[in-house]
């Protein structure tokens, strides 16, 4: 006889679910129009639901973010992702820039539209905190790689780990890849080698 699936499971669908339908909806209609209301009609779930999961829209947004940048539900920090350790691991700076170039694509890839919709959303001040925390984590990742490109005495003259984080920050932020994926149609392996060249040219 079949069983159903286990407790834990079904939240996590259920989670899932709630997750997947904010990310449609905020995306469509964005942050102010969409309602907690239709987040719970899409899923299929009570609106209460969606409070006791998240607690609030903003807390739903928080969640939904971290989510779509760390590529599943694992509390696992960036920079002990594999592919974050192989960057700080590559022996050869070009090949370093071209692996944080690549990890970046795959990052935004996934993320890029909801990374819009918080910056879009940023009158609130709760979500302008939410992007300052945001920018301040990737700083902070470019940084680790910055230090490990100085380790190797990679970087050109005038350049120190901080301003090659700041470099890096830029070329490999949403809103480049926003202006030439989405807005200007360039495939996302294109943006990734367009990247991963300026970054050579400006730091190497």
């Amino acid at each position: 006889m079949a069983t159903g699936l286990p407790r834990a499971e079904k939240a996590r669908r259920t989670r899932q679910r709630m997750l997947d339908a904010a990310a449609r909806l905020f995306t469509e209609k964005g942050w102010t129009a969409t309602t907690v209301e239709e987040i719970a009609r899409a899923a299929e779930v009570g609106v209460q639901t969606v409070y006791f999961t998240f607690g609030t829209k903003r807390k739903l947004l928080k969640e939904l973010l971290d989510n779509t940048v760390a590529g599943d539900l694992d509390p696992v920090a960036t920079l002990d992702r594999p592919w974050a350790r192989e960057v700080l691991g590559a022996p050869d700076p070009a090949a370093q820039l071209a692996l944080q170039a690549a990890g970046a694509r795959r990052i935004l890839e996934r993320s890029a539209a909801v990374l819009d919709v918080v910056r879009a959303a940023t009158a609130d001040p709760e979500i302008a905190e939410l992007w300052r925390a945001n920018v301040g984590q990737r700083h902070a990742v470019q940084l680790q790689f910055a230090r490990a490109l100085a380790a190797k005495g990679a970087l050109r003259g005038g350049h120190d780990s901080e301003s090659a984080a700041d470099i890096a920050l830029a070329v490999l932020g949403p809103e480049s890849y926003g202006l030439l994926v989405t807005h200007r149609g360039w495939t996302p392996e294109r943006w990734e080698a367009w990247a991963a060249d300026s970054l050579a040219r400006q730091l190497l």
